[in-house]
């Protein structure tokens, strides 16, 4: 880790000044009949995608949506040709065979998720931007067979996390739940922007939905300040300060969430790390990592930030983009 300055605060979830019930919290911003989407393409990453998916629309009860596509190979036929029909048939059977696969993960998971599906001829990129219109999030696959999931930040992958109107979960096929971190925490980067304020929303309901802790991370990485030993005492000081700085933020950007979430279990985390490491270290044992498509050093109209694009390809636990729209 690059810097031991770091300080950690918990809240229990219940505090003398708080008077909010789960009937008084300010309602979940989600609606029950809005579809958990997981896109399908027969790949280990998207059967792992789609047990995770499963498992959020138990614990949300929400209905759960198993989507494919297909598409003519274009090589295969030269400008003006008509393909037959048997192979439009033989690949929509394709996408079927894995969607009945897929079903059966679900119910091998739990009979109690309400499944749907849908199988398209239509670009997979053009398909799931759709869905996101009126989806609760997307699930995909990190690393799929060249159909639907493609390479983390593939063309795939990077166009629905970039472009999606709800938040978008990538699930490497190394991130199978298991006993480290089936109970874990929900961990979310906090930075002050607007985009994280949504991002924190979304995590608050997340670790709601999961009865898990929700760990909330700050990192900052301001520029090394260079002392002579008679100024080491000064800036020592001025980091104390500085720190405080930031713990104060933090709890600021958090108090009212606390406040509506009263039953959510919170670690407050604050760095001196680049935001990159610090999420990192402190998903390693977590159920779901948690970001904004970009922070407070995107630039207007960015469609995602360093940060969310690298923490995509070296994330150790599932991860929730979220976008100003989602």
């Amino acid at each position: 880790m690059a810097s031991a300055n770091f300080l950690r605060k918990a809240h229990n979830g219940v505090r003398d000044n708080i008077a909010l019930t789960k009937k008084g919290r300010v309602p979940m911003p989600t609606d029950s009949q809005k579809f958990i989407v997981v896109a399908v393409d027969g790949s280990e990453a998207s059967s792992v995608a789609v047990k995770w998916a499963a498992n959020a629309a138990l614990k949300r009860e929400q209905p759960l949506k198993l989507v494919s596509a297909y598409t003519m190979p274009q090589f295969m036929y030269a400008d003006g040709m008509v393909p037959p029909q048997e192979l439009y048939d033989e690949l929509e059977n394709e996408a079927n065979e894995k969607i009945d696969n897929a079903r059966k993960i679900v119910t091998d998971f739990s009979e109690e998720v309400e499944i749907a599906h849908e199988v398209r001829e239509s670009s997979p990129i053009d398909m799931l931007l759709e869905f996101s219109e009126t989806a609760e999030m997307i699930v995909m696959g990190s690393r799929g067979l060249g159909g639907l999931s493609g390479l983390v930040m593939g063309s795939v992958s990077a166009a629905v996390v970039s472009h999606a109107d709800c938040p978008v979960v990538v699930v490497r096929k190394d991130n199978d739940v298991n006993e480290t971190n089936k109970y874990g925490p929900v961990v979310v980067g906090v930075d002050g922007s607007e985009v994280s304020r949504q991002a924190l929303k979304v995590a608050f309901r997340e670790a709601d939905a999961r009865g898990a802790l929700l760990r909330a991370i700050h990192g900052w990485n301001d520029t090394q300040v260079h002392t002579t030993y008679v100024g080491l005492v000064d800036a020592q000081n001025e980091m104390e300060r500085t720190l405080k700085e930031h713990q104060d933020m933090l709890e600021q950007e958090l108090s009212e969430l606390v406040k509506a979430y009263p039953d959510v279990r919170v670690e407050e985390v604050v760095e001196r790390d680049r935001p990159i490491n610090a999420l990192r270290d402190a998903a390693a044992d977590a159920q779901l990592l948690i970001t904004g498509s970009h922070g407070r050093g995107g630039f207007k109209g960015m469609l995602l930030g360093s940060t969310s694009r690298a923490l995509l390809q070296y994330a150790p636990c599932p991860m929730m983009v979220v976008r100003p729209r989602s």
